[in-house]
C-alpha cells in the first residue's frame, strides 16, 4: 500500500518546534505529506527547520492553506484526532479501528492547535474521530507525540499483508472534493430560501449537515444524483 496516500494535517499550529518535530515524526515512519492550515509562526523559519533535523525535505515540500476546506480537495477520508469525546453523530474509532480503514484511498489525519484542539466545526468535516487512549486524568498529548503515535500505528498496519476486499470496479467512492461541492450547492440553495433560522444557529446546523453527508460514504454517482436533485429543486422555485 502506498504511504504517499496518507497526509498529516496540522490545523493552526502555534509552535515552530512542534511543526518541526511533526515533520521529523512523519519521516521517521517513511510518510511524505504534511499540510498546514493557517500556521501561527512564519512558515518555514529557522526554528522549524532546526527542529525537523533530517526532515527538512518534508518541510520544504509541505503545503500551506488558509482554511481547512481548501486542504481537503485531494482527501477521500478525513480522521480528526481529539482528546475529547464529541457528542456528535460522527463515527468514533480507536487505534485498533484504523485496521478497518481502506488505505488504498487518500487518508488525512487532522490535528488541532496546541492551545484549543479542534472545534466542532472542524470536526464536522471528518468521516471519523480518533482518540488516543491515555491517562483519563491527564489526556492532553503534545502535538508531535500524537502524530508519531498515529504514524507508527498506520505504518504497522500498512506492513501487514492482507488480501484486500475487492469492490466492484463500477462503484467509485466520492472524493472529498465532490462531496464538498455537493454540500456547498445544498447550502447555497438553503440560504436562498432562508432555511437557516434563527441565524445564530446556522453554524451548528451546517455542522450537522456536513456530519450527515460525510458519514454516508457516498459513491461518485450518488453524489452526482444528489447534486442534480438540489439543482433541480432550485430551478423549480
Amino acid at each position: 500500500m502506498n504511504k504517499n496516500k496518507v497526509t498529516f494535517i496540522l490545523h493552526k499550529p502555534q509552535l515552530s518546534e512542534n511543526i518541526g518535530a511533526c515533520a521529523r515524526a512523519i519521516k521517521n515512519f517513511n510518510f511524505q505529506k504534511l499540510y498546514l492550515i493557517d500556521p501561527k509562526p512564519i512558515f518555514p523559519n529557522d526554528k522549524i527547520l532546526a527542529t525537523s533535523v533530517g526532515a527538512k525535505d518534508i518541510i520544504k515540500k509541505s503545503k500551506v492553506f488558509n482554511n481547512l476546506e481548501s486542504s481537503l480537495e485531494d482527501i477521500d477520508i478525513l480522521i480528526a484526532t481529539s482528546a475529547r469525546f464529541r457528542n456528535k453523530n460522527v463515527k468514533h474509532i480507536n487505534l485498533e479501528g484504523l485496521k478497518k480503514i481502506d488505505f488504498r484511498k487518500k487518508i488525512g489525519f487532522l490535528f488541532g492547535s496546541e492551545a484549543s484542539g479542534l472545534s466542532n466545526k472542524e470536526v464536522s468535516y471528518a468521516n471519523y474521530t480518533l482518540q488516543i487512549p491515555t491517562n483519563p486524568d491527564f489526556k492532553s498529548l503534545n502535538l508531535s507525540h500524537s502524530l508519531i503515535i498515529i504514524a507508527q500505528t498506520v505504518s504497522s498496519i500498512l506492513k501487514i499483508k492482507t488480501k484486500p476486499f475487492v469492490k466492484s470496479k463500477k462503484i467509485k467512492s466520492a472524493t472529498k472534493k465532490e462531496i464538498q461541492s455537493m454540500i456547498n450547492l445544498c447550502i447555497k440553495n438553503l440560504d436562498n430560501i432562508d432555511f437557516f433560522k434563527p441565524k445564530e444557529k446556522r453554524s451548528i446546523m451546517l455542522q450537522n449537515l456536513r456530519n450527515i453527508f460525510y458519514k454516508m460514504e457516498l459513491s461518485d454517482k450518488e453524489t452526482r444524483i444528489l447534486s442534480s436533485v438540489f439543482a433541480s429543486l432550485a430551478r423549480k422555485r
